[in-house]
């Protein structure tokens, strides 16, 4: 079921029209609504530069990599997400400046995988992002990255949205996978097209001749691009899961397989497990001319 979905919102073959056409009032209503919010609400200038990396829809398109991407260039920033995924509730700091405040969690998978891999950044979760910003400016961040924020209308910021390859449903939700009306990247500052603006690039580390790929990211079929010969078996589970060590281990032995092949977001929860891991890592290639803008917004906020 799961895979039928997202085979609909992504790239719908044809039995999925039916579906999609009976969900299509439903995608106008929700799709206006979103619209309506960004006309009805004025954002809140919260006194710092604010850079927000977004997209317009459901699932992942790049955002960690081209969190961390951004966050290595800039000094003293904060990191703000809201923790998918995450077993706690409220306003947590994940870390401070590198150093690592709670576990994996706690903190939700994508962030700590951007705490770990920002020496010189601090992280927060919150599911109030408001209150995650004046706190982060109470720790004297001189600038604030907001993880996934382009639909958070009601803060003042530079929107930076991610725009992916191969998507053919350009619908709203629940028709398709978009979050507002595709056009809405009109009020973004900065449309950042993969394949043109941004590349994909993935590098392996410990490769076996047998692996079995487990992961827990959204759509992950995406991978199949990228996979190495040796994979024998593979395992999806939701987005955000968390993974049960034991039956990990049964199954390298159910397929006489040598490691777990796994992505960035899912090795951090594996950081504890006696198995063998081969891991997946994402970067990402950006135009510099990207960087270029978001240091001029920096250096033209006012003081």
């Amino acid at each position: 079921m799961r895979a039928f979905f997202e085979t609909m919102f992504f790239v719908p073959k044809w039995y999925h029209y039916p579906l999609i056409l009976l969900l299509f009032p439903l995608s106008l209503i929700y799709g206006t609504i979103m619209s309506l919010r960004r006309v009805v609400i004025s954002p809140k200038d919260f006194g710092i530069p604010i850079i927000s990396i977004g997209n317009l829809i459901v699932g992942g398109s790049g955002k960690t990599p081209f969190t961390i991407a951004l966050a290595t260039r800039l000094e003293d920033a904060v990191i703000i997400s809201r923790g998918y995924g995450r077993k706690s509730k409220g306003l947590v700091e994940v870390s401070s400046k590198g150093r690592i405040l709670v576990d994996v969690t706690q903190s939700g998978d994508e962030p700590m995988l951007m705490a770990q891999s920002l020496p010189h950044t601090s992280v927060i979760v919150s599911e109030d992002r408001a209150l995650a910003i004046e706190l982060a400016k109470e720790r004297g961040a001189k600038c604030i990255i907001l993880d996934d924020g382009f639909n958070r209308v009601g803060i003042k910021k530079f929107d930076i949205v991610l725009e992916p390859e191969q998507i053919k449903n350009y619908l709203p939700f629940p028709a398709g996978a978009f979050r507002e009306f595709w056009f809405n990247k009109m009020y973004a500052d900065i449309v950042a097209k993969e394949g043109k603006t941004f590349h994909r690039k993935v590098v392996f580390e410990n490769l076996q001749p047998r692996m079995i790929l487990v992961t827990a990211i959204s759509h992950p079929h995406r991978l199949d691009a990228y996979l190495p010969e040796g994979v024998v078996h593979k395992v999806y589970l939701e987005d955000h899961a968390y993974f049960e060590e034991e039956k990990l281990k049964m199954l390298l032995s159910d397929y006489a397989a040598q490691s777990l092949l796994v992505t960035q977001k899912d090795a951090v929860k594996m950081q504890d497990f006696k198995l063998p891991i081969s891991e997946m890592k994402l970067k990402l290639q950006i135009q510099e001319t990207i960087f270029t803008q978001v240091d001029e917004y920096i250096k033209g906020y006012p003081e």
